[in-house]
């Protein structure tokens, strides 16, 4: 056999082997599996902005806040929930504000007022609710400031308010000159 003639084999039969079924069949592993499991927890937040606000009280008068307070509630619920209430509440009916000292004079919640007109209290009403069952707050302390009803198009959403605030001192007429301090409370609660 010549030099061509073996070359002329070999490519026959490399073409031949090339050109089988078996050579172009794939060859397949076993199939892995991967479990994927995705999360999307509830939240609930409030922020409120500014953090502080100012009065300059007026003896037997009302007094507005130097500026309205923003309250933005954000959320991603589950499908259970029904609303989102914002409830506004001092520690102590009888104590919203004080002067603090030895002999501290107080500001009851009675004489703060709140009103968000995009919530519940569209005019000015007093802190001196007791909270719905299960919600935050102080039984004559506390007032709903909005309520939002949820449902599939707003699981995922977030609202803000501005809250107004007066303090009425027409009932005391005789409050002593003095610098009153207190703190507001707000949260939301999803049920």
């Amino acid at each position: 056999m010549t030099k061509h003639e073996f070359r002329g084999l070999m490519i026959a039969a490399v073409l031949m082997v090339a050109s089988s079924p078996a050579a172009f069949c794939q060859l397949n592993s076993n199939t892995a599996t991967v479990a994927l499991t995705a999360t999307l927890p509830e939240a609930l937040s409030i922020s409120a902005t500014p953090t502080s606000t100012s009065f300059t009280l007026v003896a037997g008068g009302t007094a507005q806040a130097t500026a309205p307070v923003a309250i933005t509630q954000t959320w991603v619920l589950d499908s259970s929930r029904a609303t989102v209430t914002l409830i506004g509440w001092f520690a102590n009916a009888a104590q919203a504000l004080t002067s603090g000292g030895s002999s501290p004079v107080y500001i009851p919640t009675s004489e703060v007022l709140g009103q968000v007109t995009t919530g519940s209290p569209t005019t000015f009403t007093a802190f001196t609710a007791s909270p719905g069952t299960g919600q935050p707050g102080v039984s004559g302390a506390s007032l709903v400031l909005t309520s939002t009803a949820i449902s599939s198009t707003n699981r995922n959403s977030n609202r803000t308010d501005n809250l107004n605030l007066e303090i009425n001192l027409s009932s005391q007429t005789q409050l002593p000159a003095g610098t009153y301090t207190g703190t507001l409370n707000l949260e939301a609660q999803a049920l």
